[in-house]
């Protein structure tokens, strides 16, 4: 034991390397509390303990009375079902391993996490592999977390609070039960790897387009059929995941189409035929109605919808060679997108489909993987 944790030093700092060695919760009490007696006095301080695969059910006392200076534990591979407010006095804690435990439950994570020095300092968070059912609402106090990895767990949802953590760069949650993607979570501007894979997804929220940071969106094994067509403002996406999903292989239509209210037959007659009128001439409804209207994508329609309008998916090729499928509404039955006009099969589209959009995202995209 001695010869296998002997301390790494080097320019001041040190690494306690017990990794694998089969150590138990009481042997390793006692391991650290002499080690914290030899340190007594000494300038050298232990910054790295790395503790993973071994038989520890729960953290040593010594670990929060001896180690102020810590900046990496890893506890992965462990039997843990909880962290124990020992944690909380490692205030200059900034990252914590602790995948591949039995964390989850009821106290799981010490009781004032987000009002200790914790949430100043702690920047990487590997909670994978653990058995979390929602995402602890403490974890949404770490301001200063730029990692969090919640992979292999059993959550069922994203709360909208994820918006909270303003300064994350890297979010994994792929592995799950996951159902929707927040809106909320295009409030994060730092984010840069979103990792949502293998979960049960059905669609993306428009408002992910806000994601400017993002340059890697994993996707795949999902149950997603489009994508929305605000995913090309992602104008520093790099690689886009999406394999494994029901993406359609050929356009599809979706003629599902409620008739228009009187109001909005109305308000689209004045629209279309450019009629005047002043405030006066309408009544108030309608007015407000109005400024509703949206301007059909097809540009050679220059038609307008307001409630009723038509999904389409529509094929875009980002690089010239994959076909992805983004949802996008035209204002009528009658009215054809230019990649649709010509036929409605798949095997005669033209090769110049969504010239406009393939010739802007086609230098965005490295990678597009749907196979």
């Amino acid at each position: 034991m001695e010869e296998a944790g002997a301390a790494v030093a080097a320019a001041g700092e040190a690494e306690l390397n017990w990794s694998r060695l089969s150590v138990t919760t009481e042997t390793l009490e006692s391991e650290l509390e002499a080690r914290c007696e030899e340190r007594r006095g000494s300038r050298e301080a232990l910054l790295r303990l790395l503790l993973p695969h071994n038989r520890l059910v729960s953290l040593p006392r010594a670990l929060g009375s001896g180690f102020p200076h810590l900046q990496l534990l890893d506890v992965s591979g462990n039997a843990l079902t909880a962290l124990g407010p020992e944690l909380l006095a490692l205030s200059g804690l900034r990252t914590l391993l602790a995948r591949n435990n039995r964390l989850g439950g009821p106290g799981a994570l010490p009781k004032g996490l987000h009002q200790s020095p914790l949430s100043r300092s702690l920047q990487v968070l590997n909670l994978s592999g653990n058995c979390f059912q929602e995402v602890p609402a403490s974890l949404l106090g770490l301001r200063a977390l730029q990692t969090l990895s919640l992979g292999g767990n059993q959550l069922q949802s994203i709360p909208a609070e994820i918006e909270n953590l303003q300064s994350l760069e890297c979010l994994y949650l792929g592995g799950n039960f996951i159902k929707e993607i927040p809106p909320e979570l295009a409030n994060l501007p730092s984010l840069n790897y979103l990792v949502l894979c293998d979960n049960k997804i059905q669609s993306v929220p428009p408002q992910l387009s806000q994601l400017h940071s993002l340059r890697s969106l994993s996707l795949h094994n999902n149950l997603l059929t489009y994508l929305p067509r605000e995913i090309l403002n992602l104008i520093h996406l790099e690689e886009l995941s999406l394999r494994g999903n029901p993406l359609v292989v050929r356009f599809v239509r979706d003629l599902t189409y409620n008739p228009p209210t009187l109001l909005e037959l109305a308000a689209w007659t004045i629209k279309m035929r450019n009629i005047s009128y002043t405030p006066y001439d309408l009544p108030g409804n309608l007015l407000k109605y109005l400024s509703s209207a949206s301007n059909c994508p097809n540009p050679k329609c220059g038609g307008v919808y307001f409630d009723c309008c038509v999904r389409q998916i529509k094929f875009v090729d980002f690089c010239g060679k994959y076909r992805l499928p983004l949802m996008h509404y035209l204002c009528s039955p009658e009215c054809s997108s230019p990649c649709s006009s010509a036929s409605h099969s798949s095997t005669s589209q033209s090769e110049s489909d969504s010239e406009d959009e393939a010739g802007v995202a086609a230098h965005r995209m490295q990678k597009v993987l749907l196979g």
